[in-house]
């Protein structure tokens, strides 16, 4: 450090997202500059990927230690650099189950890939800011970019309305946020986590009702973007409209960083007020998880039963904010990590059995898959399995350490409720396997042309979702090192 120039640190702690930029630009620049031949749009998909292994070999975080760069708004640590590995993962997930599936939807333009890239940013900025303008920022990058991949099949009315609605309720929520923080800046004098946090211990608590609101309003702003329950609603009809492989781009990727700002500033700049919103997280846990399980069994479309399933593992993470102890820190990015394998698994699983302008979305169009199609429906099963939390997957092991935390912090009612909204949950999800499996078909499966690219996607996810649940210890000791870094 001493060595290096202030400009130059602030720049080499940001390389990353600097990489993401110029891969998405090269994506726009090579899409206007080639012809509209096949082969040069898929040297897209490429492109995009190399950026991907770039920007991951070029995060760097030093062990042990919190650095900061642009006047300590940008922090690098290893918290940020977990969350990072988990944008990486899904960004590049998703792009390797796009490549055939926006070719077969007519979609194959490049922008397609430069938003995903560009989203991608607005994440690693919300998981790395330290104040509260920084979050906001990578926020609207973020929301932005996805507002407008929801909608990229322009010529189909259910995804404009989607990305409408998104658009719409997310300006709404947004405006929630942006007055939080207007209320917490004029109340502490400051936008920095570090000086908020001080701010509050000096006062030895929240004792100022403009702070409380503006805290309040943050919390609903955030509570949009990781869909918890009220502030719900456009979770199915997006999930529905949006293109597959951005659904399950939006139901991971968006959604981590979403708690990566939620952790970072209730216990990084409200640590010492836990007990002020502690209470409001705690009926946010309950209703979320809750409302998600029960109206999932009543749905027979497959997105929108993933849809509703996304809403009840956000109140699963709720639990662990609730808790708000190492455990229950690093158990939110130890299942985020799980959730990536065995959602974008799943969702990548939808697109292969689609076929243009005909996606599998009834949940009886799976009828008879483990006869037809027995990779594919094993592959599936382990998903499943792994989102009802059956062991040995990824998702056992992810609500053991949230439900553990929760104990551990005396929320014993909590995880008893956490425990019986999982046992809910397998109706839904065993339920697709036992219609694989034991119902004779209701269509008629067509010949199978299976891209490579999501086929490593599939067989990256099966592997994760195993290695997670079999070998969880290493991952869960990284997730404790980035822990100790919002202290």
């Amino acid at each position: 450090m001493t060595n290096v120039s202030i400009m130059t640190f602030n720049i080499l702690s940001i390389l990353p997202i600097l990489i993401l930029s110029g891969f998405g630009m090269i994506v726009l620049l090579v899409d206007v500059l080639s012809s509209r031949r096949l082969g040069e749009k898929n040297l897209l998909a490429y492109i995009s990927l190399i950026g991907i292994i770039l920007a991951a070999i070029f995060a760097r975080s030093p062990a042990g230690t919190t650095l900061f760069s642009f006047n300590e708004s940008f922090a690098i640590d290893n918290y940020s650099l977990f969350f990072n590995f988990i944008f990486l993962l899904s960004t590049g997930l998703t792009i390797l189950i796009s490549h055939s599936y926006i070719k077969r939807e007519e979609i194959n333009h490049g922008e397609y890939y430069a938003l995903i890239l560009f989203s991608t940013i607005g994440m690693m900025l919300m998981a790395a800011g330290a104040d509260l303008l920084n979050i906001f920022i990578g926020l609207e990058v973020m929301s932005i970019s996805i507002y407008i991949l929801t909608g990229f099949k322009r010529s189909k009315l259910i995804s404009n309305e989607a990305s409408l609605k998104y658009f719409l309720l997310g300006a709404f929520a947004t405006g929630f946020l942006l007055y939080g923080i207007s209320l917490v800046y004029g109340s502490t004098g400051a936008i920095n986590l570090k000086q908020i946090a001080s701010f509050i211990a000096s006062k030895g608590g929240i004792s100022d009702p403009v702070l409380l609101m503006g805290m309040g309003l943050i919390i609903i702003g955030l509570g949009f973007k990781v869909a918890s329950v009220p502030f719900h609603a456009w979770v199915p009809d997006v999930y529905e409209g949006a293109p597959t492989a951005i659904t399950a781009f939006m139901s991971v990727g968006p959604k981590a960083a979403g708690f990566a700002a939620f952790l970072r500033i209730l216990i990084t700049a409200f640590g010492s007020a836990h007990d002020e919103w502690q209470k409001i997280i705690y009926i946010l846990a309950i209703l979320t998880m809750t409302t998600g399980n029960v109206i999932a069994i009543a749905q027979t479309n497959i997105k929108r039963m993933l849809a509703y399933s996304s809403i009840a593992h956000a109140g699963y993470l709720l639990i662990a904010l609730v808790s708000a102890n190492d455990m229950g820190v690093s158990g939110t990015l130890f299942y985020m990590l799980a959730y990536t394998f065995m959602n974008i698994g799943a969702f990548a699983i939808v697109i292969v059995l689609s076929r243009k302008g005909d996606e599998f979305i009834q949940i009886n169009d799976y009828a008879g898959l483990g006869f037809k199609h027995p990779l594919l429906a094993l592959a599936m099963t382990l998903f499943m399995f792994s989102m009802a939390g059956v062991p040995p997957t990824a998702g056992f092991v992810g609500k053991f350490y949230i439900f553990s935390a929760a104990i551990k912090s005396g929320y014993i009612g909590l995880a008893v409720i956490g425990v019986i909204n999982s046992v809910i949950s397998v109706y839904y999800y065993l339920r697709i396997t036992v219609i694989m499996y034991m119902k004779e078909p209701t269509r008629e499966f067509a010949p199978l042309t299976i891209s490579p690219l999501i086929v490593a996607a599939i067989a990256i996810s099966v592997i994760g979702t195993l290695h997670l649940g079999i070998f969880p210890s290493k991952v869960m000791e990284i997730a404790q090192q980035a822990t100790l870094m919002l202290k």
